[in-house]
């Protein structure tokens, strides 16, 4: 797909407000045809086993999780929580066959979003309580268990949708700190020791060939916009970066420019949503906003197709009509954007 894509599109990071998933997909698919990406999104507020962790935790391959009170940990065996995940996860895959089927034109893409292999082990925890982040060979274990959890994942979403292209988002909200060594222990009285970028990059890239060899078409990294490790996430193989524009520095943005350069893709975490509810930025705003830097670095305008816009953050804090409204108004971003490329 990353080859072919010749205008601005648009999508979403992928928490949903509300908890009807045929719903949600309705209205994602119906504002995100193409050249936009739709995507399979997550209801966090269904509760347990809808949220990130153990939405991911439950693909994994011989590691059995469950939820204690401090939440999703390494056991023995499956336990209901994790049952709760799958069960909800092959769901919203057969919701998304359904809702699909009836279309009379279905987008030629999907995504979806898999926790990344260092925050799912920040978001683990091991027996004795502490997180999983800490310990060398669960962190490894987790980044391989995943990279082979997710063919039978892709193969899922691929029969749900045949024909679309599957674009997966590896998100990593925790990376600044994970790198930074920044994680709390559980005691709290102490932190975790920084993990190595090489290691970082190893766990990515096994999991980035994984996604591959399982036939996805493109496949990102999300990460906030503090200490995102740009170079690292396409040293690793990734197609791009999502990346919230907002706080992005000078250098952030050359980097950036240097991937663009390099035929990569940028995610542009484009829209604010902390007050979305209230009232959205105009389209004319946010087109300037990411025109400005764009032209400063000198990057072409015909260049721009090599941006996907996305809101800054995951949309589910928001009222279920303002999450539809951020869509339509990126898709009128990324159309002005496209003008702009077509000189």
């Amino acid at each position: 797909m990353s080859g072919e894509v010749q205008r601005v599109s648009a999508t979403a990071l992928g928490p949903w407000p509300g908890t009807d998933p045929a719903e949600s997909l309705r209205i994602v698919r119906g504002e995100l045809g193409d050249p936009h990406l739709p995507f399979l999104p997550e209801l966090p507020d269904r509760g347990v086993g809808s949220d990130a962790v153990g939405r991911t935790a439950s693909l994994l391959v011989d590691l059995a999780v469950d939820v204690q009170p401090h939440g999703w940990r390494l056991v023995d065996r499956p336990g209901k929580d994790a049952q709760r995940a799958r069960s909800a996860l092959a769901t919203d895959i057969n919701i998304l066959a359904d809702v699909a089927g009836t279309e009379e034109v279905s987008a030629s893409g999907i995504k979806v979003q898999l926790m990344g292999p260092l925050s799912l082990a920040a978001g683990l925890y091991l027996h004795n309580g502490e997180r999983a982040l800490l310990d060398f060979g669960a962190r490894r274990d987790i980044a391989e268990s995943l990279a082979a959890g997710v063919a039978e994942h892709l193969q899922r979403i691929s029969g749900a949708v045949p024909g679309a292209g599957v674009v997966v988002q590896l998100d990593e909200p925790d990376i600044a700190a994970v790198m930074g060594g920044t994680i709390p222990t559980a005691s709290g009285y102490r932190t975790l020791r920084s993990i190595p970028g090489e290691e970082v990059a190893g766990a990515w890239r096994l999991v980035i060939e994984a996604l591959r060899a399982a036939g996805a078409v493109e496949i990102v990294v999300a990460v906030p916009e503090i200490e995102a490790p740009i170079d690292r996430i396409l040293d690793a193989g990734a197609d791009g970066v999502a990346v919230p524009l907002k706080a992005l520095t000078t250098r952030q943005w050359e980097h950036l420019a240097g991937a663009v350069e390099k035929g990569k893709r940028v995610w542009a975490g484009a829209m604010p949503t902390a007050d979305a509810d209230a009232m959205l930025p105009r389209t004319a705003d946010i087109v300037e906003s990411i025109w400005r830097p764009w032209s400063q670095l000198g990057l072409p305008a015909s260049a721009l197709p090599a941006l996907r816009l996305t809101p800054a953050t995951g949309l589910a804090h928001v009222k279920p009509s303002t999450a539809k409204e951020v869509l339509a108004r990126l898709t009128q971003v990324a159309d002005g954007l496209d003008q702009l490329s077509q000189g």
